[in-house]
């Protein structure tokens, strides 16, 4: 469809570019202000006025008028038509654009481009037609256009584009050919509104007929080959639905098995043997002796703050190794993964003999700088804010450096991280934290403290899915009670000294790290804390994500947490060591707002714990995806130690706040996915909980997977 204003403007280009002139009567300047005088000039500068989408430098680019060329009225129309375009292309379809010169005091002339941009139109909707297996709102999740909302000044996602309807035609067909729909096709047309200033976008799907795998077979000529090995790679299970991508990530993840195995050469393809009566595809992978070519020569362009050596180090393969195409893709995957770059492109080229290959890494760098001053509430902490500075490819060698100061009501933090990701060239990351941390005295605290701290780590990938950490250091904690009659467990002044060391085992197979629909994160960590000390502290926490409806956004979870401080000097476990019990382990109640206490209402905390619950999230009807908006419903339970409490000191433990073993809970939540993170609103009725407990029906916190 050709929006009538285009027309127009191309019309009027035409005229300008030909020099036409009107049938009859004088000669019209050009847009009112540029005379035929100044044709032969020389342009001393080029302004603009108006512009806001785009700055004086990105119109500069656009434009044909510079400041050493030669002024003509036909280039000059060019460069006002190069600047509608691209207002144009990014929605704003009412702009205006005019020019006009002035004399310079050397002879030559400054040409000045006003722009009016105008409003900029919007996506008013997104509708589909043929879409009878999957819901509008999947579909859109999958898109790069998004319809107006709240939101769209700030991502504007919203402007119409036909190049990039053309990704997400394809985008909507790879989602259906990943979930049965092999043949299915899409079509778009986009409608222009002019009273609405927006367009409706309609897609029209015919989906086909939907097929899945039936028998799956591996064939292979190598003599030696172990399929037995290679059958664990295959995701294209009998009686799954057929999916592309299970079909393309199970030839690479078989012949990098088959490289492990020392078949560098193996080369991997599948046969499909389609069956339209039964909607079914049998598979034979078939696992053949490759040509014998060895990599020349590895070449890495646009890097030019990152480091060679950071880019080969995530390529399994070095000059005058075999080439596997396998290595290939996982290599680019894991250059990828670094967030280094915005684009990584991997391509292949002949080398100097048949049997040789040249592989060329092409890359584009993003800014790996991070700084902000960011500010929030919470009904934990209160008003609360933090200054940052991080950079995650340091010097160009892919450390990641960060320093952050933050404040909240409830106390102030100061934080130094610094990680190397591959120490002494092995695939082992290495690290330090220092901190120093203020928690002020409160009527729910009963005192403060200061702790300064910090601590060496070592992380070691085990396996695919499991990952573990090496951690050791040393920590002072002073205490801060500024009404000696407040506190019965601490004095003012008194000091705490403490040296730990332990270990993290991590399991993690979630399908996405932010917004995971299936999987599981599992950790398990234990250390001993001595000095002023003598404990061993044991703590586990996981989480299991499964969807309830495929594709429907909704996803069902069960997390469960347990921890337990062992004593092994006898004296018992003080209070500043102790589990501190709040809205983590269950909603509904306030931090240090359950678990044993002393007469006068001071918190002891626990030596042990347990809790688990159960959520389903799901989106909001009726409310746009790209407002990153959903729901969630659920239920907690809890269990707090309340008979081996922590050291006393001769106080004893009010009965009122161990009179019940149980918490529990359930509730329903609102959960954001702001600009500034995740932000989660929980709403909650308490069902049982101990006299004393203090509970909250409403927190507000940042959202995390535990």
């Amino acid at each position: 469809m050709i929006h009538p204003t285009k027309l127009m403007r191309g019309a009027l280009l035409a005229l300008a570019i030909l020099g036409a002139a009107p049938l009859a009567g004088p000669s019209i300047p050009l847009l009112g202000a540029v005379t035929a005088q100044a044709q032969e000039q020389l342009v001393g500068s080029v302004l603009f006025e108006g512009n806001r989408r785009f700055s004086d430098s990105q119109l500069l680019a656009m434009v044909d008028v510079s400041a050493s060329g030669i002024f003509t009225q036909q280039r000059l129309a060019a460069d006002i038509e190069s600047i509608r375009q691209a207002y144009d292309r990014d929605g704003f379809l009412s702009v205006s654009v005019t020019a006009r010169t002035e004399p310079t005091n050397d002879g030559r002339v400054r040409v000045i481009f006003t722009v009016n941009e105008g409003n900029r139109a919007g996506i008013a909707a997104i509708n589909f037609t043929g879409n009878n297996s999957f819901g509008a709102n999947s579909l859109k999740s999958t898109m790069l256009t998004k319809e107006t909302g709240i939101l769209s000044w700030l991502f504007k996602d919203d402007s119409y584009d036909e190049r990039k309807l053309a990704v997400d035609r394809e985008r909507i067909r790879l989602y259906y050919a990943n979930r049965g729909y092999p043949d299915a096709q899409v079509t778009s047309v986009g409608e222009y509104d002019a009273t609405k200033n927006a367009y409706f976008i309609n897609f029209t799907i015919n989906e086909g007929q939907k097929y899945e795998f039936a028998n799956v077979g591996i064939e292979t000529s190598i003599s030696g080959l172990d399929t037995n090995a290679l059958k664990g790679t295959v995701q294209t299970g009998q009686g799954g639905n057929y999916s592309a991508s299970d079909l393309q990530q199970s030839i690479e993840d078989m012949a990098y098995e088959a490289a492990v195995q020392g078949y560098s050469f193996a080369d991997v393809r599948a046969r499909l043997d389609r069956d339209v009566a039964n909607g079914t595809f049998n598979v034979t992978y078939l696992v053949d002796e490759g040509a014998r070519v060895y990599v020349e020569r590895i070449n890495i362009t646009g890097n030019t703050k990152t480091r060679d050596f950071v880019i080969r180090r995530e390529l399994e393969f070095a000059e005058g190794d075999p080439f596997n195409r396998a290595l290939v893709v996982r290599g680019r995957e894991n250059i990828d993964k670094l967030g280094f770059f915005s684009a990584v492109e991997v391509t292949t080229g002949p080398g100097s003999a048949p049997d040789k290959v040249v592989v060329n890494i092409a890359v584009t760098e993003t800014s790996t700088g991070e700084y902000g001053a960011t500010a929030g509430y919470s009904t934990v902490d209160g008003i609360l804010g933090e200054v940052s500075l991080s950079e995650r490819n340091f010097l160009g060698r892919g450390q990641y450096l960060r320093a952050a100061i933050g404040a909240s009501q409830s106390g102030r933090t100061f934080d130094f991280s610094f990680t190397e990701p591959r120490f002494m060239g092995l695939k082992v990351s290495a690290g330090v934290d220092v901190y120093h941390r203020i928690s002020d005295e409160s009527a729910a605290t009963f005192y403060g403290s200061e702790s300064t701290g910090g601590q060496l780590r070592v992380g070691v990938p085990i396996t695919a899915d499991v990952s573990g950490t090496v951690f050791a250091g040393l920590e002072r904690k002073v205490i801060v009670d500024k009404n000696p009659d407040n506190s019965l467990l601490v004095a003012n002044g008194q000091e705490f000294y403490k040296a730990f060391v332990g270990y993290t085992l991590t399991y993690n197979t979630l399908d996405d790290a932010k917004h995971p629909t299936e999987g599981m994160l599992a950790t398990f960590t234990q250390q001993y804390i001595g000095w002023n000390h003598s404990l061993v502290r044991s703590e586990a926490k996981a989480r299991y994500f499964m969807p309830i409806v495929e594709d429907s956004g909704i996803v069902a979870s069960l997390r469960g947490q347990a921890g337990v401080i062992n004593d092994l000097s006898g004296n018992g476990v003080h209070s500043v060591e102790s589990y501190v019990a709040g809205s983590q382990l269950i909603r509904g109640f306030e931090g240090r707002g359950l678990g044993p206490r002393i007469q006068n209402g001071e918190y002891l905390g626990a030596i042990a714990y347990a809790g688990v619950s159960a959520e389903v999230q799901f989106p909001i009807p009726g409310i746009p995806e790209s407002y990153g908006l959903s729901g969630a419903v659920w239920a907690d339970a809890a269990w707090i130690d309340g008979v081996n409490v922590p050291r006393l000191d001769g106080n004893t433990v009010d009965p009122n706040s161990v009179d019940v073993p149980w918490r529990t809970s359930i509730g329903a939540s609102l959960i954001w996915e702001s600009p500034f993170g995740p932000l989660r609103g929980d709403f909650a009725h308490v069902i049982n909980k101990s006299t004393s407990d203090r509970t909250q029906v409403f927190q507000l916190t940042m959202s995390s997977l535990f």
